[in-house]
């Protein structure tokens, strides 16, 4: 088996071993250095535009800990012993709005474009928002639309965790607004610029997960020749 072969492999095994964990062993913890690498893959996934519309809040005080186990409910049998939890949070209108401080930032600064060319860019984005995705009618559709770039982050964090033996449950079980809440008392919203998308619980699995089942290839795909 050649190299190409023996990575595909490695791969699809990965992807076979990486399941929704429901419970965490509570004595094993990450290598400091393989959460690192984990959120690594979050941090270098693709956004829409490269907005980079994200921010990885790495919550490990156990005070805080339990006030979100309190609060969301999805969290509340996970976090006790998840060895590392993590709330993404997407940009809100604040940061994703075509005229924003973010942006200018983004493209000048990070990205390095020219001012003419950024304010070109800039314009296909305002195109982009006002009329292709109609998204500056009110606050939610910007955020909704930052937070889907979140999801790509948080797969690609799951898979790499998958490839190197660790264990992660992506968790939607909360009510936003009483999240939102938390997060801002405990300063971590800055003040509207963040918003919480989605939680995950990294760990090691306490017991042998059941076999995966999916859907059959034929009824996933469709070729269209």
């Amino acid at each position: 088996m050649n190299n190409k072969e023996e990575k595909k492999q490695e791969i699809l095994k990965a992807h076979q071993f990486r399941h929704a964990t429901k419970q965490f062993d509570p004595d094993k913890k990450i290598p400091e250095d393989d959460f690192r690498f984990i959120l690594e893959t979050g941090r270098l996934s693709p956004s829409s535009f490269g907005f980079e519309p994200w921010r990885f809040l790495v919550i490990q005080n156990e005070e805080l800990r339990e006030k979100i186990r309190q609060t969301a409910w999805g969290a509340y049998g996970k976090l006790p012993d998840a060895s590392h939890f993590v709330i993404l949070l997407a940009r809100t209108k604040k940061d994703t709005k075509y005229d924003s401080d973010y942006l200018q930032r983004q493209f000048k600064e990070i990205k390095q474009m020219p001012d003419e060319q950024a304010e070109k860019f800039l314009e296909r984005i305002k195109e982009f928002q006002e009329v292709d995705f109609d998204l500056l009618d009110g606050d939610r559709p910007l955020y909704d639309w930052a937070s889907k770039q979140t999801y790509v982050a948080l797969a690609n964090m799951m898979t790499a965790a998958a490839e190197i033996g660790v264990d992660s449950c992506p968790i939607e079980g909360f009510n936003i607004q009483k999240m939102n809440e938390l997060l801002e008392k405990e300063g971590l919203l800055k003040d509207g610029h963040f918003s919480i998308s989605v939680m995950a619980a990294f760990g090691y699995r306490a017991q042998e997960q059941p076999p995966k089942s999916r859907l059959c290839y034929e009824e996933i795909v469709q070729w269209i020749n």
